[in-house]
C-alpha cells in the first residue's frame, strides 16, 4: 500500500486492505475474451442451492437428486464452453456442490436406512440395504476426477464432516458387516487417499448432534470400538496403533472437561445465588409470580400478570433441567430466543382455555380479548388448511404449482407457519407503506423472510451443541461471571479472534440464504392461504334500526394507483384495524427482537454476536453481497476488533423500566383520550374535518383545494391510528419487562452508525420510549450531578440555549412546577406537558423531586440518563475538517460565555430575506412573514447541509429541489419534506400552499447556511466530485468490453417515418453514433475505510428488477444478487452525508471505548448519555476523542485510499484539458498520448466535473426518482446551438452537427486516469482544535 505510515495507536491502526474489485455486469460473458478469468455466482445457482438445501432438510431425497443433477449439468455446460474458448473458467464442481451438501445427502440416505431397519415387516426392513447401497455409491462417486483440484492435488468434495457422517451412520446400523455389506474399515482407505486425519473426523461436530434426524446417537468411542471389531489383517494393523492413541487422547480430554465443569458449576451456583433479586422474576416460584406488590390495579393488569406468568412458566420449563431447580440467566435468554413463536402460541392456548372455562370465548362484549379470539380461530383454520395442502387434499392448494418451492413449506410445522403468517402480517399493518394495510410486495417478502429466519434459528439451535466449551464461555461473559473482559487489550483481542475461529467452524453448517424470489413465493402462498380462511363478522345499523351482520375477509388483496403506478396492496378489515388500537398485542411480540435478559453475546466475527442463538450480522447491509464481502474480509483480517469492542460496550449497559412513568402512561392509555403524543382511541372512526370553500361546485381550483384538505384529514386520521397501534406495541413490551434488568444488543448501519437491534422499545426511540427507560444501576448524584440534573430538566423543556448557570436557575425557579408534576402529573397543572419532550421531562421532574426531598440530595442515588448533545453535529465535523474559524464559532467548537445558536442565526437571516421579498410583492413571502421560527429552521439545518453551488444562479422556486437532497439526508426531496412538516405543524399555512412555501423557504434557508459555512461547502463539493469520478470510472481490464458496440435485442417496431414536409425540404434523418457499453461497465462504487477500520460501501446502483409470478400477484422485486451498474448521481449526492455520518459514528465509538470500565455510556448518534454524576468526565472524554479524531489528516488519507482502491481506473471524458495524459481506444487497444497546450479542448479540470454532472441528467430531478428516460446533456461543437431546436442550416450541415456531438459514453471518448483528475483536498483553515477542550457548549 502506498499509504503513509500510521501515526495513531488506535486510529488508522489497521492497514488498508487490497482492492476487492468491482463486480462484473450481468452480460459480462458476452463481451469477455476467453482468457478473462472471472468467477461469477449466478443468481440462478444461488437459488438452486437454497432449493437443494430445502429438499435435503425436508427429506425429499429424490427431488434433491434432481436439483443436484441440474446444477451439475449447468456446471458441465460452462466447463465445455471454457474448453471451447467461449467462456470463463467455471471453477471446481465443489464450489457448486460443497462438502456440506454431500454430508447432507449421505446423512439423508443413512437416516432412511436407519428407519427401515426399525420397521416391523421383513419387506420394509429390506429397504435398509437399498439405502446403504445408495450411500456407498454416492460416497464412492466423490472420489471421481471431477472433484479433484488439479492445481493443489486435493479432493474438494470429501472433508472430515463427510467421512464423519458415514462413520456415524454405519455404526448406527449395527451389525457393521452382514451379507454383502461393506465393512466400516473401508472408509479408512478414503482417509489415506484424501489426507483427512482420523482424529479430525472423530472431533467433527456431527458426533455432538443427537437424534434420529442426525443418524442416531453415536459417540467417537463407539466408532473406535467398531473399527477394532471390524478391522482385521495386516492392513488394519497400521491403523490399530492410531486407534489406541486416539482412545487415550479422548480419555484425557474427557477427564479435563469433567473437572472444569465441576469447577464451573460451583462458581456459577455461587454467582447465581448472589445476583438473584426481584429484577430476575423468572427465578421465582409460581406462587411468587402471581402477584406484583408494586403493580397499580387497572383494567388490564390482571391480563399482564396472567400472560407474564404463563410466559415465565413456559420459559422456565424450557430452560430447567431435571437435575437442577435453578435456571441461569443465560438459559433463560436462550429459551426466550429459541421459544419465539412457540411461547406465543402457548400463551394463546392458555388465554383461550381461560376464556372457555367461563364460556365467553366468542363473546363480543369481552372487548380486550376479541382480537386474540379471532386470531386464535384464524390460526386453527390456517393450520388445517396448510396440513391439507401438505397432504395434497387442499382444493385450492398452490403447493403443487411450484415444485421447487414446495420443500420450503415443509421446513417448519404447519402450526408454526400459520402463527408466523398471522403475527407478522398484523405487525406490518399500518406500517407497510399503505395507511390502511400494506404493500403486497413488502408483505410477501417480509413473511418469506420471517419463515427463513425461523428456519435458520432452528438449524442454529440444533447445532448449538457442537462446541460446548464455546457455549459455556459465551454464557460466562454474558452473565458477567468471567474476568476476560477486564484483561489487557492485547489479550482481549487475541481472545476475541480465537472465539471467532471457533464460530467460523460452526458457520459451515448454516444453510444458504434464500433469494428474494424464494421469499416472495413462500410469502405469497402463506398470505393467499390466510386470506382464504381468515374472516371476521361486521355489523351495521341500517336507517330503519335493523342490525345487519355479515362475514367478511379479514385480509383482502387489491390494487390502487400511487403516483400513477399500479400498486398491489393487502388491506386489513376495518374491524381488525380498530381493534388493534385497543386490544393487547402480546401475540405479535417477537422474542428474538426483544431486549435481552443477559448481556449480549460478544461480537467475534462480522456475523456472530448479540443474541445467544440467533444468527445476527454486525451490519445491516440490506442483502448487499458487495458490502458483506468487504465486511467479511475485514473481519477475517482482524480490522474490526475496535468496532466489535465498541458495540460490546454499548450492549453491556443494563436498563430498567421507569415504573412511575409507565404507570402514568398506562393510566392515560386506558382512558382512550388524546394525550401528549398518544392519539385518541378509535381514531379511524373520527369524522373527516376539512373546511369547504364556498365556490367548490363551480371553481376547479377550489375543488382541488377541497380535495387536498379532505385528503389531509384522512391521512391525519390514519396516521393517528398507526401511531396508537405503535404505542400499544411499546407498552406491551415495557409491561413484559417490568422489574427486569435488560440489555439492548447493537449493530451498525452501512455507514457505521450504531443502533439497538430491538426495533420497538429502545432509547433510540421517541420521547415516550426514552421517558420509560432508566439505567438499571444508580449512582450518588454528588454536587455536580445535582447541578447537571437541573440543567437536564431545563434542556427537556426546550430552555437549552441559555448558559448553564441560567439553566440551573431556570430549574430552581420552577421547583413548584417540578413538585406539582412529580406529585400530581395528571391532576395538577400539568406543567411538564408544555415541554418539548414531555415524558422525559416528567421523568426528570420525578427524579429531581425525589433527590431534593431526600435527607442529603447529593447522596441520592440516581439512575436517570443525562444527555449531552452536539450542536448541529454534522456541521461540527465539517468545521473541524476544514479548520473553518467562522463555522467553528457558530457550532460551539470555539468557546464562549453562552452557547452559539446557529438555528436562531439562520432563522434571522431567512426572516430578513423574507421581509425584503414582501416589499417586492412575493406572495409566498407574505404567507411566511413572521412565521419562520428557530424550530422551523432547526430540522433543515440539522439534517441538511448546503450545496449553494448547485443553485447560486437559479431564480425560480423549482431550482431549490436538488439542493434539498444533500448532506444529512438522501430521501426523496427530503429537505422540502422537513420544512413542510414544520410548517404543517404550525397549522397557519393553507394546505394548498404548503408545497410551494416549503420550496421557497428551503432555498432561503440553505442559502443562509451556505453563507455561514463556506468551508463546509468547499469540502462537500470535493466529496461530491470525488465520488462522481469514481462512479464514472472503469477498471482498465474492462476497457475492451466497454468500447464494444452494445448488443441490443432485435425489435420489429418500425422507425417513425420522416415528416413529409421536412422530406420535401430535403432534410434527412439525424445520424447518431451506435451506443457503446461504457455505461454498462461503470460498476465501481465508492468504498472507504473509517479511522477505526470499518469498510463502508455505498449501495447505490441502478436497480435491476426481476418479475416473479407468485400465488398472490406478479411482483417486481429488486434482486441484490444481480450485479448492476452504479447510479453515479446517487453515489455523488449521497457521499457527503454518508461520509460525515461515518465520522460521527467513529467519534461515538471512540467515546464509548474511552468510557469502557469507567462510566456508563449510551448514545443516540450525536447525543451521549451517562449518569448525572459522570457528565463532567464524559464531557472530557468526548472532547478528547473529537480532537484525536480530527487531528488526523482525514481527507488526505481518504484521497490516498481512493487512488489506492481504484488504481488504474479510467474515466471516459469528451474533452481533456492541457497537460493531462489521456488515451483513445482505436477498436483494438488503448493508445496513450499527451494532450498538448495548443490542442487543449478545455482550460482545466473544472469543465470535466461540470460536464460529468450535466451527463447525469436534469439537476432538478429528485434523488432516486429519476424519470424512466433521462436525456443526456451532450455538448456540441457550437455550444450556442440547442440540440432540441430547429436548425436553419442545410441538410448537410444538419448531418454534420449530429455526428459531431460528443459525450463521455460515445465511441470516440477519451480516457484519463482517475488519479490524474481527482481534485486536491481543499486547503485547511487555521482553527485550533485544542480550543474545543475549553468550549463549555461543544456538547451541552
Amino acid at each position: 500500500s502506498p499509504l503513509r505510515p500510521r501515526s495513531s495507536p488506535s486510529l488508522y491502526s489497521s492497514p488498508i486492505l487490497p482492492p476487492l474489485g468491482a463486480p462484473l455486469p450481468t452480460d459480462a460473458l458476452l463481451y469477455s475474451s476467453s482468457n478473462f478469468n472471472v468467477n461469477l455466482r449466478e443468481p440462478s445457482s444461488h437459488e438452486q442451492s437454497a432449493v437443494l438445501d430445502a429438499c435435503l432438510t425436508s427429506g425429499e431425497l429424490t427431488r434433491a437428486e434432481e436439483v443436484a443433477t441440474r446444477m451439475s449439468a449447468a456446471w458441465g455446460r460452462k466447463r465445455q464452453l471454457f474448453k471451447n474458448g467461449e467462456g470463463p473458467h467455471p471453477g471446481n464442481l465443489s464450489e457448486v456442490l460443497p462438502p456440506r451438501v454431500h454430508a447432507d445427502f449421505l446423512r439423508g440416505y443413512l437416516v432412511k436406512a436407519l428407519k427401515a431397519s426399525q420397521e416391523v415387516t421383513e419387506v420394509l426392513r429390506r429397504e435398509k440395504g437399498v439405502w446403504v447401497g445408495k450411500a456407498w455409491a454416492y460416497f464412492d462417486n466423490l472420489s471421481g476426477q471431477v472433484w479433484w483440484d488439479t492445481t493443489t492435488g486435493t479432493n474438494r468434495a470429501i472433508d472430515a464432516e463427510v467421512i464423519a457422517v458415514m462413520f456415524k451412520g454405519l455404526v448406527s446400523l449395527t451389525p457393521y458387516s452382514e451379507g454383502g455389506e461393506r465393512k466400516i474399515t473401508s472408509l479408512l482407505s478414503a482417509l489415506q487417499v484424501t489426507g483427512v486425519r482420523l482424529g479430525d473426523v472423530l472431533r467433527s461436530g456431527s458426533f455432538e448432534l443427537e437424534g434420529e434426524e442426525f443418524a442416531g446417537n453415536v459417540t467417537r468411542e463407539m466408532v473406535l470400538d467398531a473399527l477394532d471389531k471390524a478391522g482385521s489383517g495386516a492392513v488394519y494393523e497400521d491403523w490399530r496403533e492410531k486407534v489406541r492413541e486416539l482412545r487415550e487422547e479422548f480419555e484425557v480430554e474427557r477427564e479435563r472437561l469433567e473437572a472444569a465443569e465441576v469447577s464451573r458449576n460451583a462458581v456459577e451456583l455461587d454467582q447465581t445465588r448472589s445476583v438473584r433479586s426481584p429484577s430476575h422474576p423468572f427465578a421465582f416460584s409460581n406462587a411468587q409470580l402471581t402477584t406484583s406488590p408494586n403493580l397499580r390495579p387497572s383494567q388490564k393488569d390482571h391480563e399482564a400478570t396472567a400472560s407474564l406468568k404463563n410466559l415465565r412458566e413456559n420459559l422456565s420449563a424450557l430452560a430447567s433441567s431435571s437435575t437442577s431447580s435453578q435456571v441461569s440467566p443465560s438459559d433463560r435468554q436462550r429459551a426466550l430466543e429459541a421459544s419465539s413463536y412457540d411461547a406465543a402460541q402457548q400463551l394463546y392456548l392458555h388465554e383461550m382455555s381461560e376464556l372457555k372455562k367461563v364460556g365467553r370465548d366468542h363473546e363480543r362484549g369481552l372487548q380486550s380479548t376479541w382480537l386474540q379470539s379471532v386470531m386464535f380461530e384464524w390460526m386453527r383454520q390456517l393450520q388445517t388448511r396448510l396440513e391439507e395442502d401438505k397432504e395434497g387434499k387442499g382444493k385450492k392448494s398452490a403447493w403443487g404449482k411450484e415444485p421447487d418451492i414446495e420443500p420450503f413449506l415443509h421446513l417448519l410445522q404447519p402450526d408454526k407457519l400459520a402463527l408466523i403468517t398471522i403475527v407478522e402480517l398484523l405487525r406490518l399493518s399500518g406500517a407497510g407503506g399503505v395507511s390502511d394495510g400494506m404493500k403486497s410486495t413488502r408483505a410477501i417478502i417480509h413473511i418469506g423472510r420471517a419463515v427463513e429466519t425461523e428456519y435458520r434459528t432452528q438449524v442454529l439451535a440444533k447445532h448449538s451443541g457442537k462446541n460446548k466449551a464455546f457455549e459455556k464461555e459465551l454464557d460466562r461473559l454474558s452473565e458477567g461471571l468471567n474476568g476476560s473482559l477486564n484483561q489487557s487489550r492485547g489479550v482481549e483481542i487475541l481472545w476475541r479472534r480465537q472465539m471467532a475461529a471457533w464460530e467460523e467452524k460452526g458457520e459451515e453448517r448454516m444453510p444458504p440464504e434464500w433469494t428474494q424470489s424464494i421469499r416472495a413465493k413462500v410469502g405469497s402462498i402463506l398470505i393467499a392461504a390466510l386470506s382464504d380462511v381468515a374472516t371476521v363478522k361486521r355489523s351495521v345499523t341500517l336507517p330503519n334500526g335493523e342490525v345487519h351482520t355479515e362475514t367478511q375477509p379479514a385480509f383482502s388483496h387489491a390494487y390502487q394507483y400511487v403516483r400513477g403506478q399500479k400498486l398491489g396492496i393487502i388491506r386489513v378489515n376495518p374491524e381488525v384495524a380498530e381493534r388493534m388500537e385497543t386490544d393487547p398485542l402480546r401475540m405479535t411480540l417477537h422474542p428474538r427482537f426483544l431486549p435481552m435478559v443477559v448481556k449480549p453475546k460478544t461480537w467475534t466475527t462480522y456475523n456472530h454476536g448479540s443474541y445467544l442463538t440467533r444468527d445476527t450480522n454486525v451490519m445491516r447491509t440490506k442483502d448487499s453481497g458487495e458490502q458483506t464481502s468487504h465486511l467479511r474480509r475485514a473481519s477475517m483480517a482482524g480490522s474490526l476488533d475496535q468496532i466489535f469492542e465498541g458495540l460490546d460496550v454499548l450492549g453491556s449497559l443494563a436498563w430498567k423500566i421507569n415504573r412511575p412513568v409507565f404507570d402514568i402512561i398506562s393510566t392515560v392509555w386506558n382512558t382512550g383520550e388524546e394525550f401528549a403524543d398518544i392519539p385518541a382511541k378509535n381514531s379511524l372512526s373520527k369524522p373527516v374535518e376539512a373546511e369547504k370553500p364556498d365556490n367548490v361546485e363551480t371553481d376547479p381550483r377550489a375543488r382541488d383545494t377541497w380535495r387536498q384538505r379532505v385528503k389531509k384529514s384522512i391521512q391525519e386520521r390514519r396516521s393517528a391510528h398507526s401511531n396508537r397501534c405503535d404505542v400499544n406495541y411499546k407498552l406491551e413490551i415495557a409491561r413484559a419487562f417490568l422489574g427486569e434488568r435488560f440489555y439492548f444488543p447493537h449493530n451498525l448501519d452501512f455507514r457505521g452508525r450504531a443502533y439497538p437491534i430491538p426495533p420497538n422499545l429502545s432509547h433510540i426511540g421517541n420521547d415516550l420510549c426514552r421517558g420509560i427507560l432508566m439505567f438499571a444501576d444508580a449512582k450518588p448524584l454528588g454536587p455536580r450531578g445535582l447541578r447537571w440534573l437541573k440543567i437536564h430538566l431545563a434542556n427537556m423543556t426546550g430552555f437549552d440555549k441559555a448558559s448553564f448557570d441560567e439553566r440551573e436557575a431556570y430549574a430552581m425557579e420552577h421547583l413548584s412546577d417540578v413538585f406539582d408534576s412529580a406529585d400530581k402529573p395528571l391532576e395538577g397543572n400539568r406543567w411538564w406537558l408544555k415541554a418539548e419532550d414531555p415524558w422525559q421531562c416528567l421523568a426528570t421532574c420525578m427524579e429531581l423531586a425525589n433527590a431534593l426531598r431526600s435527607p442529603v440530595p447529593e447522596e441520592f442515588c440516581s439512575s436517570l440518563p443525562v444527555h449531552q448533545d452536539g450542536t448541529c453535529n454534522g456541521l461540527q465535523h465539517y468545521a473541524a475538517l476544514g479548520g473553518d474559524l467562522a463555522g467553528a464559532t457558530q457550532v460551539n467548537l470555539d468557546g464562549g460565555d453562552r452557547p452559539a445558536d446557529v438555528y436562531s442565526g439562520v432563522a434571522k437571516m431567512a426572516n430578513d430575506v423574507i421581509d425584503r421579498d414582501v416589499l417586492e410583492g412575493n406572495e409566498y413571502a407574505k404567507m411566511l412573514q413572521g412565521k419562520v421560527t428557530r424550530k422551523v429552521v432547526k430540522q433543515t439545518v440539522s439534517f441538511f447541509s448546503p450545496a449553494p453551488d448547485l443553485f447560486k444562479d437559479c431564480t425560480d422556486l423549482g431550482s431549490a429541489r436538488q439542493v434539498m437532497t444533500t448532506v444529512y439526508g438522501v430521501t426523496f426531496i427530503g429537505a422540502k419534506k422537513q420544512i413542510a412538516k414544520q410548517l404543517k405543524e404550525r397549522g397557519d399555512i393553507p394546505i394548498e400552499h404548503l408545497y410551494m412555501c416549503s420550496l421557497y423557504l428551503g432555498r432561503i434557508v440553505l442559502d443562509s447556511i451556505g453563507d455561514v459555512f463556506s468551508g463546509a461547502t468547499a469540502i462537500q463539493t470535493w466529496l461530491n466530485r470525488s465520488a462522481r469520478l469514481i462512479a464514472k470510472s472503469i477498471p482498465q481490464g474492462r476497457l475492451d468490453a466497454a468500447v464494444q458496440e452494445e448488443k441490443k435485442k432485435k425489435s420489429n417496431r418500425p422507425q417513425p417515418p420522416l415528416d413529409l414536409e421536412e422530406a420535401a425540404k430535403g432534410k434527412k434523418r439525424p445520424f447518431s453514433k451506435k451506443p457503446t457499453r461504457i455505461g454498462k461497465e461503470q460498476m465501481v462504487t465508492v468504498v472507504w475505510t473509517t479511522p477505526l477500520g470499518l469498510p463502508v460501501v455505498q449501495p447505490y446502483r441502478k436497480q435491476k428488477k426481476r418479475q416473479v409470478a407468485t400465488t398472490l400477484q406478479t411482483v417486481f422485486i429488486v434482486d441484490p444478487s444481480i450485479p448492476a451498474e452504479v447510479d453515479a448521481r446517487a453515489q455523488a449526492t449521497a457521499f457527503p452525508p454518508n461520509f460525515i455520518h461515518s465520522l460521527d459514528a467513529t467519534h461515538m465509538m471512540m467515546t464509548a471505548l474511552k468510557c469502557k470500565d469507567k462510566i456508563a455510556f449510551a448514545s443516540v448518534h450525536d447525543s451521549y448519555w451517562t449518569h448525572a454524576c459522570d457528565v463532567d468526565e464524559m464531557s472530557t472524554l468526548l472532547r478528547e476523542a473529537f480532537i484525536e479524531l480530527h487531528s488526523q489528516d482525514i481527507l488526505g488519507r481518504l484521497r490516498e485510499e481512493f487512488i489506492w482502491q481504484n488504481e488504474g481506473n479510467l474515466v471516459p471524458v469528451s474533452k481533456v484539458p492541457a497537460g493531462i495524459p489521456y488515451g483513445v481506444h482505436d477498436g483494438h487497444s488503448l493508445k496513450i498520448g499527451m494532450n498538448s497546450p495548443l490542442a487543449a479542448d478545455i482550460a482545466d479540470t473544472e469543465e470535466i466535473y461540470q460536464t460529468l454532472e450535466r451527463e447525469d441528467g436534469d439537476v432538478l430531478t429528485p434523488l432516486f426518482q429519476k424519470p424512466s428516460k433521462v436525456r443526456r446533456t451532450i455538448p456540441a461543437w457550437d455550444e450556442d446551438v440547442d440540440a432540441d431546436s430547429e436548425s436553419s442550416s442545410s441538410a448537410g450541415e444538419s448531418e454534420e452537427h449530429w455526428s459531431s456531438q460528443k459525450s463521455s459514453s460515445s465511441a470516440n471518448s477519451k480516457f484519463v486516469k482517475l488519479a490524474d483528475i481527482l481534485p486536491p483536498v481543499p486547503p485547511r483553515g487555521n482553527f485550533d482544535l485544542n480550543k474545543i477542550r475549553d468550549s463549555l457548549y461543544f456538547f451541552s
